[in-house]
């Protein structure tokens, strides 16, 4: 149809040529403007879209955005398509497994003070569902309603952080669970990654009173840094955002999972 419609442009520049032509003289060549030769297709236009909205992805994973509440507009069914295809599945597990390479690569102590850290929402619980019915981050983030789903203790496993999860454990690594959950929901959050798999973990340190308010990156910081002070070694971390990952007492290597949903700073 645009093929069309620009030949059919075309033809009637040309005509008006040839009529200019009779009447400004054979030596003219002036031309009717603007001269339309194609006008661009949707296909192309979305195409520019998805690259517009990669690029953002990246620079969201690549910690190059300043903070941000909601995802862009016009990327949200980029996002969707995201995070329920194939592309999300695949780094994830792409992320797991070089941190399963690297956890093989370490020689452990005998003390039993060598530590993996793991953070707890889309890290190792999937809060997917939830986000399913609130734009996968167009909404600006409700506390309140985010509780009522963490109330429901259904949040399903990430598989391949399960499998992580698994082999460090085996390995002989301690688990210690950092979230920024609250300790008044450590019951629910106990029993959510319990019947999602995860066991066995050295401790599950939660957000006391005097930790609301801080950011994340603060607050974690602060609790890694006792974890020292305790004598254990963080030889590794899995997070999904970068305010896991950042800070003070970091871990030997930082593993970074996707999320382009939210940002908590």
């Amino acid at each position: 149809m645009f093929h069309f419609i620009s030949l059919l442009l075309c033809l009637l520049s040309l005509s008006s040529i040839v009529s200019s032509s009779s009447s400004e003289g054979a030596n003219s060549h002036a031309l009717p403007r603007p001269l339309i030769l194609e006008y661009p297709d949707a296909e192309a236009a979305n195409k520019e879209l998805e690259l517009e909205c990669t690029s953002w992805r990246f620079a969201v994973e690549t910690n190059n955005v300043s903070p941000w509440k909601v995802i862009p507009s016009e990327c949200a069914d980029y996002v969707k398509k995201y995070m329920t295809g194939r592309g999300y599945l695949v780094d994830l597990e792409r992320v797991s497994k070089e941190a399963g390479l690297f956890a093989n690569s370490v020689q452990l102590s005998d003390d039993g003070k060598d530590v993996w850290v793991f953070d707890v929402d889309e890290t190792l619980l999937s809060n997917l569902p939830y986000y399913t019915d609130h734009g996968y981050g167009m909404e600006v983030f409700d506390a309140a309603e985010f509780d009522k789903w963490v109330q429901k203790s259904v949040a399903p496993p990430i598989e391949s952080s399960l499998k992580l999860y698994e082999e460090v454990l085996k390995l002989g690594f301690k688990i210690v669970l950092l979230t920024g959950r609250s300790e008044n929901q450590r019951s629910i959050t106990v029993e959510n990654l319990t019947n999602a798999g995860f066991q066995n973990w050295d401790k599950l340190i939660l957000r006391a009173s005097e930790d609301q308010g801080k950011h994340a990156v603060s607050y974690k910081s602060e609790k890694r840094s006792e974890m020292l002070k305790d004598g254990y070694r963080i030889i590794g971390n899995s997070g999904d955002q970068w305010s896991d990952l950042l800070g003070s007492a970091m871990s030997v290597r930082s593993f970074k999972l996707p999320n382009p949903m939210y940002y908590i700073p």
